[in-house]
């Protein structure tokens, strides 16, 4: 135990490297499938590499734009809610004296609450995208290195597998499972985005394109997700339609995300990498602590890491599944048990 609380600070020491490091070789895993397609096909294997850097490339530099110009735009239609904002405030104020707070506290507090400043973080955010095109020119050099060297992963797996022929087939087990659960988050977040930029869209809310991307990306953070993904248009749509638009926004969320989010998916994901929903939820906490914001999204395929390189691998640690997967994993070993 002593051991792994100093393991534990470790990672979390060096989390800012972990992290886009893990999720470059994650995009790898998750793209290999196309070169080995093209090399079947009879594409000549550098071609089949630069056509996957490329794809991963453009992929990646579609996303920073639009978050970009998307981000910009928030921050110059939201000063045109300052107004609006001042009359929920002032709303909130008669609403929470009607309960019998003092409306000289609620006054003072409300004073207190500068919605100019929301104009001020987001130019502050803005300005730090030069630090994040850093951590994206770092991750796609990563992801360039990493492309070129999938050619020697069937001999570099062929030498562990001489050597240690257990942890051979963890490793194989931990990049099968990473690649079921990319592709059953990426359907149904590509299913949840779809639905919420149409819904926001008819009802009028602003930047829909940049809400439904949001969902896409949440739905990768297991079980809160759906939370993350609904505050911001919510928001949004307070300021703009007051509290029956928030409240329309709020209900066609729990209606589409939390029903395909929270009821449907889980399911599908654990039948895909056999974690429990317990683990899946501690695992979120432990890597969102451990290597940042990335570790919300990255938690499932680096707990899949971890297990494939302490459990699966070791047959002495065997026993340690019963805690970690799902009932219906334990209940398939019975069955072939028995």
């Amino acid at each position: 135990m002593a051991a792994a609380v100093v393991v534990a600070g470790g990672v979390k020491a060096v989390g800012w490297l972990i992290a886009p490091t893990f999720l470059a070789m994650v995009i790898v895993i998750a793209t290999t499938p196309v070169p080995t397609w093209l090399v079947r096909k009879g594409c000549p294997r550098w071609l089949a590499t630069v056509v996957l850097v490329a794809l991963v490339y453009a992929v990646l530099i579609a996303f920073a734009l639009v978050v970009a110009v998307s981000v910009a735009r928030l921050a110059t239609i939201l000063p045109q809610y300052a107004q609006h904002a001042d009359a929920l405030g002032a709303e909130v104020t008669q609403a929470l004296a009607r309960f019998g707070i003092g409306p000289e506290q609620v006054k003072a507090a409300a004073s207190k609450v500068n919605y100019g400043q929301l104009a001020g973080f987001l130019g502050t955010l803005l300005s730090g995208l030069a630090g994040v095109s850093t951590n994206l020119v770092f991750l796609l050099a990563l992801l360039l290195f990493l492309g070129i060297e999938t050619s020697g992963v069937g001999r570099r797996l062929a030498i562990v597998y001489a050597a240690h022929p257990r942890m051979a087939g963890a490793l194989d087990g931990f990049v099968h499972g990473t690649r079921s659960y990319l592709v059953v988050s990426t359907v149904f977040g590509l299913i949840v985005a779809v639905l919420d930029t149409i819904a926001l869209a008819l009802l009028g809310v602003p930047l829909p394109i940049l809400w439904g991307l949001l969902a896409f990306i949440t739905n990768y953070i297991p079980n809160i997700g759906f939370i993350i993904g609904l505050i911001p248009p919510v928001l949004l749509a307070l300021l703009q339609g007051g509290w029956q638009l928030a409240l329309t926004v709020a209900g066609v969320y729990i209606v589409l995300n939390f029903v395909v989010q929270s009821l449907i998916q889980p399911r599908f994901v654990g039948d895909a990498v056999g974690l429990s929903v317990t683990v899946t939820l501690l695992s979120l906490v432990f890597w969102t602590w451990a290597v940042g914001p990335l570790g919300a999204v990255l938690a499932v395929p680096l707990t899949l890491l971890v297990k494939a390189l302490l459990v699966d691998s070791d047959p002495r640690a065997t026993w340690a599944n019963a805690f970690l997967v799902s009932d219906r994993v334990t209940a398939e070993q019975a069955r072939r048990a028995g």
